[in-house]
């Protein structure tokens, strides 16, 4: 894959589109139970927000790769950019608040020209900033060679996907040289101190499955990679997020062209677990797009789910008015809530 669905003309660039397949696959021909009514059944309809933990914004869909698996159908022919003043309408907002995390999400966030310029200010409101980092942007170009200093100068956490400690298990699912290009990228960042015990430079890896399965038990997974990626290339590491693939944009396509679609959304419902649909990341969290509108994750935000609240853009937002809001469900939200669950800082449950 060398291109964005958006860039082929595939109809599940469009996310009305998306949404239609998850409903009449899934609950006319599959016969399986609407989201909304699995979460009634163990009373948590409609799910209600806790306090925010998480700002998680993303700058953009721009991307120097193109993931078979990208919720966000981000890539090089990607043009949303958030602008600078959207980002100081994100910066207005947070200083309301007391969120104590802000997690920057992409495409590879740190193509935004104005990326360096948002993590400086957000710093000095004295939150915890969160970079979802491909890897690979920090070699592919000179200009991006000291992100491991800078992220270290303003205490960035780093948040990385790696799907699999061997190549071609990453460069399947993420392209040709991939896992070559993060192997180099992460020793740059255990060079400066990301990852080493004391360092307070904390460097987390992110798992998600290579086919239509649901990831094995996240703490094995972890030991698996430590050990693999310190003996082949002397890599350290925090903890391993383990990750499931939801069904939206090319992962969805994906599951329609080999045949797995409706394997895979059994799997799901039949691994439904309450505990883990308490604990989902849509309570703590509040999504912001790349032109400022609002959501109660980022799957929603690539389906065009906005916030059931007054408040739908960051220039409106109003805390008090966003805690009193449903969240807004559909079918792909079984991917959070199958097994051990599922979120941006890996299992729930």
């Amino acid at each position: 894959m060398t291109k964005s669905l958006k860039a082929t003309g595939n109809q599940l660039a469009d996310s009305a589109f998306q949404l239609t397949v998850l409903r009449q696959e899934v609950v006319d021909v599959l016969h399986l139970p609407p989201f909304h009514q699995k979460m009634a059944e163990v009373g948590l309809f409609p799910l209600r927000p806790v306090a925010p933990a998480v700002l998680q914004i993303n700058v953009g869909k721009m991307c120097n790769q193109v993931c078979k698996h990208c919720h966000v159908d981000a890539g090089p022919d990607r043009k949303e950019i958030m602008t600078r003043e959207t980002m100081q309408l994100c910066l207005d907002a947070l200083a309301q608040t007391d969120i104590p995390t802000v997690d920057l999400t992409g495409g590879a966030p740190e193509m935004n020209p104005d990326f360096r310029w948002f993590v400086a200010e957000i710093s000095k409101l004295g939150r915890k900033v969160l970079v979802r980092c491909n890897l690979t942007i920090i070699v592919a170009n000179k200009k991006y060679h000291d992100l491991p200093e800078f992220f270290k100068e303003h205490g960035v956490e780093v948040v990385s996907s790696l799907p699999f400690y061997s190549a071609d298990k990453t460069d399947r699912q993420r392209g040709d040289g991939v896992f070559a290009d993060s192997i180099k990228a992460l020793q740059m960042l255990n060079a400066v101190g990301y990852g080493q015990p004391g360092s307070g430079l904390v460097l987390n890896l992110v798992y998600n499955p290579a086919g239509a399965f649901m990831p094995g038990p996240q703490a094995g997974l972890e030991q698996q990679f430590k050990r693999a990626l310190l003996k082949d290339f002397g890599i350290v590491f925090n903890s391993l997020f383990a990750i499931t693939n939801i069904p939206v944009s090319r992962f969805l396509d994906y599951l329609i062209e080999s045949g797995n679609y409706a394997g895979y959304m059994e799997k799901l419902v039949t691994a439904f677990n309450p505990t883990a649909a308490t604990g989902v990341m849509c309570r703590d969290t509040i999504s912001v797009g790349w032109d400022g509108g609002l959501y109660d994750c980022d799957f929603n935000q690539m389906l065009d789910l906005h916030v059931a609240s007054t408040s739908q853009h960051i220039r409106d937002f109003d805390a008090a008015a966003l805690a009193q809001r449903p969240i807004v469900v559909n079918q792909h939200c079984y991917g959070c809530t199958a097994g051990a669950g599922s979120s941006c800082g890996g299992t729930v449950a």
